[in-house]
């Protein structure tokens, strides 16, 4: 009986925990990722509200195809209609767009106004500097500073890393060097190309941001990561050959853990991140629920 209660405990925790997230492309995946900030959410919420318009506007297009082509093909309607003007389908057909179009800017546009405001004094300031083809990521206005590249992890680095399961480091998107940043925290992201590359993007889906990535231009976007875990997104702008290996990994941990992790990076990057996965992998200690 005891037992029995310590795994119903042990269930109850699992279900109500907060927990670390990960998120991922996943195979046959039809809807966008799990969102972790504000901004996410809302692109979601959108995603789902528009279907509303376009799925019967699909369909009722759909039928009126199949009406034209059953009633009005030529052995049924030898002779047409020759009628030029209908008032009322005039107005109809100008008004409804014009609601349609309505109902889908108001929530569109208050979105992106979300989306471009930045917020006063974020926590964290990071310059992504994108080249061919690879990210370069900068701390900016810290005491010590914090810089390093972040490339694609190859598979014959990944025991040296300590990044063998595949379900965490998952392939083609797993990188030597994540990203840290803290959670609930607003970090803004200067993002920019070296002068004489190319084109690309900085895109995080599970945070809502894509942004381009242009050689002398200074872009500038924000998020605000809700929950710990590990996020991947990728170079979204057709950058060259290996445009499909330039992932991005960003790894969102406690205040206590990035403070943690900045003081250790400024000096030895490999042991900073080896003490942090070590510190994020650790199990939780366990409770002693039947002896109670």
């Amino acid at each position: 009986m005891n037992r029995a209660y310590a795994a119903l405990a042990a269930m109850i925790c699992l279900l109500f925990a907060s927990g670390a997230g990960a998120d991922q492309p996943v195979a046959w995946q039809i809807d966008l990722q799990q969102p972790v900030t504000s901004i996410m959410h809302e692109i979601k919420w959108f995603n789902h509200y528009t279907l509303w318009f376009i799925v019967p506007i699909t369909l009722f297009v759909l039928a009126l195809l199949i009406l034209v082509v059953v009633k009005f093909r030529a052995s049924a309607n030898p002779v047409p209609s020759r009628t030029s003007h209908n008032t009322t389908i005039e107005i109809v057909w100008t008004v409804g767009p014009v609601l349609i179009l309505l109902f889908l800017a108001i929530p569109s546009f208050n979105l992106l106004n979300k989306q471009l405001t930045m917020p006063e004094n974020p926590d964290v300031t990071v310059k992504a500097t994108a080249t061919q083809w690879q990210w370069n990521y900068e701390y900016e206005g810290g005491a010590t500073p914090v810089a390093f590249d972040s490339y694609m992890l190859k598979e014959e680095d990944r025991a040296a890393a300590g990044k063998v399961d595949k379900a965490v480091y998952p392939r083609l998107l797993a990188v030597d060097n994540e990203l840290v940043l803290p959670v609930n925290k607003t970090v803004r992201m200067l993002v920019t190309a070296a002068p004489t590359d190319v084109i690309h993007a900085f895109a995080m889906p599970a945070f809502g941001v894509k942004i381009d990535a242009v050689p002398g231009r200074l872009n500038e976007t924000w998020f605000r990561a809700e929950k710990e875990g590990l996020y991947y997104g990728q170079c979204s702008e057709l950058c060259g050959k290996d445009h499909a290996y330039m992932p991005i990994a960003i790894r969102v941990v406690t205040q206590e853990r990035y403070d943690a992790w900045m003081a250790a990076a400024a000096s030895d990057l490999p042991g900073a991140y080896k003490v942090l996965s070590a510190s994020v992998s650790a199990p939780a200690p366990a409770v002693d629920v039947a002896s109670k």
